[in-house]
This record gives structure tokens, C-alpha cells and sequence, in this order.
């Protein structure tokens, strides 16, 4: 009994030394984030006095700075090296796109006093600062993140503190650390970007909690704690992108579009396709042309093999094995135990009939993995991306390769999706490119579909309060006929 009570008192004291040690850390990273909470709102108090002209310099000094060919290959290189995620050329490509695109998007943007005015209406619009906004940087986007976030928080006038990562905080810190250079020269503070360092999940929960606004960027966990973190959040949702090809699509082009959107990065973004839906007239012949793309088509009982690859626990839980995210297909292929894909293969194709979490391959799966399915009347097709969607990545985008008007308009209206690329390569288009309209943005808002509070690209609009100033207008009240019209006068014939 000595023993056991013995044995027992030591062990209840070691649990709750620990549960001090974790008090005393929690407390310290509140104090932390308290201090940087308070460089930031200084910091800001002086943005806030500055003019559209001072703004607009500032903002074109730190586009400039984060496109320059030195400061690119460095944190390519340096996010590749840290992250081991990707591709050099699409981390290049990424931030010399993205940035010319957000600047592109916002130069002709005022976002200081009043920027838009209504006579008729006698309404005013004057933009001002949210104040200081905390951004969650995922490990898949930590250099595109705070390189385009910093951008927008400059042009209006707020600071920025970014959260990143464990894996990948240093590649994010950098990237501040260029945008804080620019600050400095220009005589502006440089508390105004601020990356947290050693950052953990109790820092991330207290950057949200002190901030006066949140950008969660990532999974459905992280969209749910900026949720319920008390501050107001804009959420990014899963992705999962389905894109169908009909039998009207020009399927080489189809092929070579899903072929530059599933590698790039080796699908490190949340918009590239992760399933395909094929008209069963075409099927066999879209099927060659991927091959022809460089796709390598899993059969028989390698499809089991690269299920226990991506998911090494499953049915048990859906965890995705870290080993095979945003690699190289042949690396995919070696841990799978798959020898017959060739050395030169850039993504995998497995065909799947089921939707939901006991298929799993209809899930995102952040990989060169592309599952396929086949349909036979376009209405199947619509039925298969809304189950897909039912599962996983509701809200966030799916795509068509199609020239048949009815089939794409049907697509759009037909499904819980906030974008539809059209004949485009999803993961380019999706997050903005120069042949289409959407604004250049590393955050994609998936609506209510996907647990967000915006359907839309974030923008600089989402990073600016509106106060409204309204005078008297020489208005007149319409009457009863014109507001109810038929109502009104089938009432009263009742």
C-alpha cells in the first residue's frame, strides 16, 4: 500500500507540475502577444494620419520590393529549403504573378477619406483602417500569404501580425522581414508587419482573440477557431475543386489545363482540380490525352496500395499522410509501393465511383492525385460535384472544360460554389490571372457553403471599415401600386 500510495503521489505531482508549466507558458505567450499587439496599434496610430498619396508610395515601394529577381529567388529558395514543399519554379512564379496582380487590382483603388461618392443619393463612402488585423499563414502558402496580405494591409493603413506555421515560420518571417525593410527606408514604422515568432496553437488563439480582425487561411479547424475566437473573421474553406469536361471540350486543350493546374507546386494550393468528371462518350480518349500530359493511371491493386499510402489510418480517421503532401508524383509512387510509374510521371489518376468519408480519393488530398469519375447525362455530372462538395470543399470552386452554354450556366446555377472556371486551368484561374476577371488574392472566402461570411476573393474592400455620410435628398414616397401592384389588387377582390 506504501508503494502504490507512494507511486501514486509522485505521479499526481508530476501531472500537475505539468499543468503549471503549460499555465506559465500560456500566460507567456499572452504577455507575448500582448507586446506585439501594442507595437502594432502604435504603429498604426500613425498610418492612420496618412494620405492616399503617402499610402499609394508606401504600398507601390513594398510591391516593388517583393517582385525584385533577388528577394524572389531568395524566398523561393528559402520557403523550398524550409517546407520541402513544391516546386522552386511555381514558388518564383507565385509571388511574381500574384503581387503585379494585387498591385494591378489595387493602384487605381482609393482607400483613404471618401472614396466613392452618390449624388443622387446624397451618400458618401469614407474608408478607414480596421486597426490590427491577425493572419493565420498555412504551411502550403507561407510565402504568397503574407507577401499579397501585407500588400492590401499597408494600402489600408492597418497592421498586420501574421501567425505562421510551425513548419514553415521562417519562410513567412522573411517575407515580413522585406516588407519591414521597405517601411523602414520610407520613414514609416515597421510595426506595422509583424510575424510572430515561434508560433504554437495557444499563440495563434491569442493573436485572434487581441487582434480587431482575423484572416484564417486553411483547413476547416483553423476556419472554425478564427470563428469562435470572439474577434470578427473572414474564414477560408476547404478546398477540393471538381471540374467536369464534357463532350463539346476542345480535350487536349482540357488535358493540358488540368495538367498545368495539378502540378503546379505539385498541388500545394487549395484550387487545383482534385477530382475530374468525364462524359462516358469521351472518356477513354480525355483518359489518353492526360497520359499524353505525363499522367500515370493506377490500376487494379495499386489503387489500394496508394489509398494506405495517403491514408495510412484510414477507415480509423482521414488524417492524410504528410509524407505525400505537395510531392513529386514518382515520390507518391515509392512510398505507395507502385514500380510501374515511369520516372518521368507528373501526377497520378486513380477512377472512383463513390462520394463521401468511405471514398476517401473524392476528398482534397493535397497531392499530384487526381481522382476520376464518369458520367453519362450532364445532369449525373452536376449530382456527382454537389456530392463530392457534400463531403468536402463545399462552397469553394469547381470548374468546366466545356463550349456548350446550357451545360456551363446549368453547372453555375446548379451548384453550392462560389466560383466556376470556365475553360481554364482551376487552380490559376480561381485566385486571379490576367485573362479573366477574378481579383488577384491568396484568400478565397467559400460563403456560408463552406463556413465563411464571404462568397467572394479577399480584397482590399474586406480590409477597410466604411463610415456612411448621408444628406437630405429631395426624395419622394412611392405609392401603394407601385410597391405591391398585383398583391394589392387581388386582395381586394378576395
Amino acid at each position: 500500500m506504501w508503494l502504490w500510495s507512494d507511486a501514486c503521489g509522485n505521479i499526481t505531482w508530476i501531472i500537475e507540475r505539468k499543468k503549471e508549466e503549460i499555465m506559465s507558458e500560456n500566460r507567456n505567450k499572452q504577455e507575448y502577444v500582448k507586446e506585439l499587439v501594442a507595437r502594432a496599434r502604435k504603429a498604426q496610430a500613425v498610418a492612420d494620419t496618412y494620405t492616399q498619396e503617402q499610402v499609394d508610395r508606401l504600398t507601390r515601394a513594398v510591391g516593388w520590393a517583393l517582385v525584385q529577381e533577388e528577394t524572389v529567388e531568395k524566398i523561393a529558395k528559402f520557403c523550398l529549403e524550409e517546407t520541402r514543399m513544391g516546386t522552386y519554379e511555381a514558388k518564383l512564379g507565385k509571388l511574381y504573378k500574384k503581387v503585379r496582380g494585387v498591385m494591378s487590382d489595387i493602384n487605381p483603388q482609393k482607400s483613404v477619406g471618401v472614396v466613392e461618392e452618390d449624388k443622387e443619393l446624397g451618400i458618401r463612402r469614407i474608408a478607414k483602417p480596421v486597426g490590427v488585423i491577425g493572419s493565420l499563414i498555412p504551411t502550403t502558402q507561407p510565402e504568397l500569404c503574407p507577401a499579397t496580405q501585407g500588400i492590401l494591409a499597408v494600402k489600408s493603413r492597418n497592421a498586420i501580425i501574421f501567425s505562421p506555421h510551425p513548419r514553415s515560420q521562417r519562410t513567412t518571417c522573411l517575407v515580413a522581414e522585406v516588407i519591414r525593410s521597405v517601411l523602414k527606408r520610407y520613414g514609416a514604422p515597421e510595426d506595422l508587419v509583424i510575424c510572430a515568432e515561434h508560433p504554437t496553437m495557444e499563440m495563434s488563439r491569442e493573436i485572434m482573440a487581441q487582434t480587431d480582425l482575423v484572416i484564417a487561411t486553411g483547413g476547416a479547424g483553423m476556419v472554425k477557431a478564427a470563428y469562435s475566437s470572439g474577434t470578427p473573421a473572414y474564414g477560408v474553406g476547404v478546398g477540393n475543386a471538381v471540374v467536369v469536361i464534357d463532350e463539346t471540350a476542345d480535350l487536349k486543350e482540357a488535358a493540358h489545363n488540368v495538367h498545368i493546374s495539378k502540378v503546379f507546386d505539385y498541388a500545394s494550393g487549395c484550387s487545383c482540380e482534385n477530382s475530374i468528371v468525364v462524359q462516358e462518350g469521351i472518356y477513354d480518349e480525355f483518359i489518353g490525352c492526360l497520359k499524353a500530359e505525363g499522367a500515370y493511371l493506377v490500376t487494379g491493386e495499386e489503387k489500394p496500395k496508394l489509398q494506405k499510402a495517403l491514408w495510412p489510418q484510414f477507415p480509423e480517421n482521414h488524417v492524410l499522410n504528410r509524407d505525400i503532401v505537395t510531392q513529386p508524383a514518382k515520390r507518391i509512387a515509392e512510398i505507395a509501393h507502385i514500380d510501374a510509374v515511369p520516372d518521368d510521371c507528373e501526377f497520378l489518376l486513380v477512377e472512383e465511383t463513390g462520394r463521401g468519408e468511405d471514398y476517401p480519393f473524392s476528398g482534397e488530398k493535397l497531392s499530384v492525385v487526381l481522382a476520376v469519375y464518369k458520367y453519362r447525362e450532364f445532369d449525373e455530372a452536376v449530382q456527382i460535384v454537389n456530392e463530392i462538395h457534400a463531403y468536402q470543399g463545399a462552397g469553394h470552386s469547381c470548374g468546366i472544360q466545356s463550349n456548350d452554354e446550357e451545360h456551363i450556366l446549368t453547372l453555375a446555377l446548379n451548384t453550392k460554389t462560389t466560383r466556376v472556371m470556365v475553360r481554364q486551368p482551376q487552380s490559376v484561374g480561381n485566385s486571379g490571372d490576367w485573362n479573366n476577371g477574378m481579383p488577384f488574392t491568396g484568400s478565397l472566402g467559400c460563403g456560408t457553403w463552406g463556413g465563411n461570411i464571404v462568397s467572394e476573393n479577399i480584397t482590399l474592400k474586406h480590409f477597410l471599415n466604411n463610415t456612411w455620410l448621408s444628406v437630405p435628398i429631395k426624395g419622394t414616397v412611392p405609392d401603394d401600386e407601385e410597391l405591391f401592384g398585383d398583391a394589392m389588387r387581388e386582395s381586394a377582390q378576395e
